[in-house]
């Protein structure tokens, strides 16, 4: 069983087609999608008609919820992007999606930890910026959810991790932008150093599962041009650089 797990699209439409193309080159069995899907700065009407067509699997993220929930003038500049250009069927398809999913007993969708759609799970943001969770702040977070598999998005951390116990949480990066800035809970920055369009595959062999990072090239140059179209300088850079 091969599970290619895609997360943090941000409605890069180029970069995601390439990632559909490598997880179908690879043989993989399942695509699955694990939320913020469309907010940025591309084309989030085209990403959301490629992946309603497609039926994956799919959980909402934070900013799905976040089209739902706030007013456009509350709204950061990515989500307000989206809500501008999404259709009435699309934001319906979006209020159908769950929080988490489990896709079967062994494998458990979240977005951010199992508890909330915000919280990093294998990253801790503290007054010195960003860093690696320890075990500690892991088990915490994982709790008791029984899944031998936990995929998670949320950071754009491509990071995998596996626990004493034997339970795998894999984070796939983002497939769609690879670095960002945020100021809370405190002011850090996220960044894979690279442009690449990242996802992960799940292999089950044997009774055990084990996961492979990968890392896709497309056409991030293109990608930036676009974000500059529509005003987004930080996208750009980030596209081009995976730096913020």
């Amino acid at each position: 069983m091969k599970i290619a797990a895609i997360s943090d699209i941000h409605g890069n439409l180029a970069a995601l087609d390439a990632v559909l193309a490598d997880a179908a080159a690879r043989g993989v069995d399942q695509i699955v999608n694990l939320g913020d899907i469309l907010s940025g700065a591309l084309f989030p009407e085209a990403t959301a008609d490629r992946l309603m067509a497609l039926g994956l699997p799919t959980i909402r993220g934070n900013h799905e919820r976040q089209l739902l929930e706030l007013a456009p003038e509350r709204m950061g500049l990515s989500d307000r992007h989206a809500a501008a250009c999404l259709r009435p069927e699309q934001l319906a398809w979006i209020a159908d999606l769950p929080a988490t999913l489990r896709l079967s007993p062994e494998v458990l969708m979240v977005h951010g930890t199992p508890g909330s759609d915000l919280d990093y799970f294998l990253e801790t943001v503290d007054e010195a910026g960003l860093r690696p969770a320890t075990g500690a702040e892991v088990l915490e977070r994982v709790g008791n959810v029984d899944a031998a598999v936990l995929l998670c998005g949320h950071t754009h951390v491509a990071r995998v991790v596996r626990l004493a116990d034997g339970r795998l949480i894999v984070n796939p990066g983002s497939v769609g932008l690879p670095a960002y800035a945020d100021d809370l809970p405190f002011a850090h920055a996220v960044e894979s150093g690279s442009p690449y369009a990242r996802y992960a595959i799940l292999t089950q062999s044997a009774g055990a599962w084990s996961a492979e990072l990968c890392a896709v090239d497309y056409d991030w140059e293109q990608a930036a041009r676009d974000a500059e179209a529509n005003g987004r300088m930080d996208w750009a850079r980030a596209l081009r650089t995976g730096r913020v």
